[in-house]
C-alpha cells in the first residue's frame, strides 16, 4: 500500500510538472492559428500568420542572423575548444586544474557579468556589431565544447594511431582516421550544445550587438513594449515542431535499427 502511494505521488509530481511546462507552449501553437490578434479571443481557425511569416522582411533577417550567428560561433568554437582539449589533457596535473577552474568559471558566472565584462572590452577595441557578438557567441561556446570533448579524448586508444603511424601514414591521415572517430561522439553534442546555447541566448546578445544586428531573442524582447506579434507564435510553433520531430528522430531511428538488425540476425539464423 504505501509502495502504490509513493508511485502514485511520484506519477501526479510528474504530471504536474510536464503541464507546468508544455501548457504555455500548447497556449502558443493556438496562438498562433489564431485569427483575432487577442490573447483571450478566439477570432477562429486560421493559417494566414504563418503565411505571414514568409514574407515579414524583420522576422526573416533576425532567423537568418540567429543560425548563421549560432553555426557560425560553433563551427569556430569547436575548432578553438578541441585544440584546447587537447592541450588540457598532455598538460600536468596542477596545471590541468588551473585550465579546468578557469573554463568552468564562463558556465558558472552570470551571463549579466559576461555580458557587460565583454561589452566594455568591445566599446574600448572594436566597435560593437555582428563581429562583436559572434566573437562573444565563440567566447561562451568554448567551455561547452572543452568539457564535452576532453572526457572522449581520456577515452580513447592512443595505440590505433601508433600503428597507423608505424604502417607508414601521415599525422594528419593518422589523426582523421584514427582518432577523430573516437571523439566523434563528444564533438557533435558539444557542437550541438554550443548551438542550441548560442540561438537561445539572449543577455550576452543584448550587451554585445550593435545597432541593426538583432536575433530572435533580441527582436522580440524588443517588441514586448508594443506587443508581440502573432507572426512570433507562428516562427515559435514552427521551431518547437522541428526540434520535437528532431529528437523523435535521434531518439527512435536507432532503436528502430536495432530492431532490423535483430530481426535480421533472426532470419538467418533460421
Amino acid at each position: 500500500m504505501k509502495e502504490h502511494l509513493i508511485n502514485f505521488i511520484c506519477r501526479f509530481y510528474f504530471v504536474l510538472i510536464m503541464i507546468f511546462l508544455y501548457i504555455p507552449i500548447a497556449v502558443m501553437m493556438v496562438l498562433s492559428v489564431n485569427d483575432s490578434r487577442s490573447r483571450v479571443v478566439w477570432g477562429g481557425f486560421t493559417l494566414r500568420w504563418y503565411g505571414q511569416l514568409l514574407t515579414n522582411r524583420q522576422i526573416r533577417e533576425a532567423l537568418i542572423t540567429t543560425i548563421g550567428l549560432a553555426f557560425l560561433s560553433s563551427a569556430i568554437a569547436l575548432l578553438i575548444g578541441t585544440a584546447a582539449a587537447f592541450g588540457m589533457h598532455y598538460m600536468n596535473k596542477r596545471r590541468y586544474a588551473v585550465m579546468m577552474g578557469l573554463t568552468n568559471i564562463p558556465m558558472l558566472n552570470a551571463d549579466i557579468v559576461t555580458g557587460i565584462a565583454l561589452m566594455l572590452w568591445f566599446i574600448r577595441f572594436l566597435p560593437l556589431g555582428f563581429t562583436s557578438v559572434l566573437i562573444a557567441h565563440i567566447t561562451f561556446n568554448i567551455p561547452y565544447i572543452i568539457l564535452a570533448v576532453l572526457p572522449k579524448i581520456e577515452q580513447m586508444n592512443m595505440s590505433v594511431y601508433e600503428a597507423s603511424r608505424d604502417l607508414g601514414a601521415t599525422a594528419a591521415y593518422g589523426f582523421f582516421t584514427t582518432i577523430l572517430p573516437q571523439l566523434s561522439g563528444g564533438i557533435l553534442s558539444g557542437f550541438f550544445m554550443a548551438v542550441t546555447m548560442s540561438m537561445d541566448d539572449f543577455m550576452i546578445t543584448y550587451f554585445t550587438k550593435g545597432a541593426g544586428v538583432n536575433t530572435l531573442s533580441t527582436m522580440i524582447y524588443g517588441e514586448i513594449r508594443k506587443g508581440i506579434k502573432p507572426e512570433m507564435y507562428a516562427l515559435s510553433t514552427v521551431i518547437f515542431t522541428a526540434v520535437l520531430i528532431l529528437l523523435l528522430i535521434v531518439n527512435y531511428a536507432p532503436s528502430a535499427r536495432e530492431r532490423a538488425q535483430h530481426r535480421e540476425l533472426a532470419e538467418r539464423e533460421l
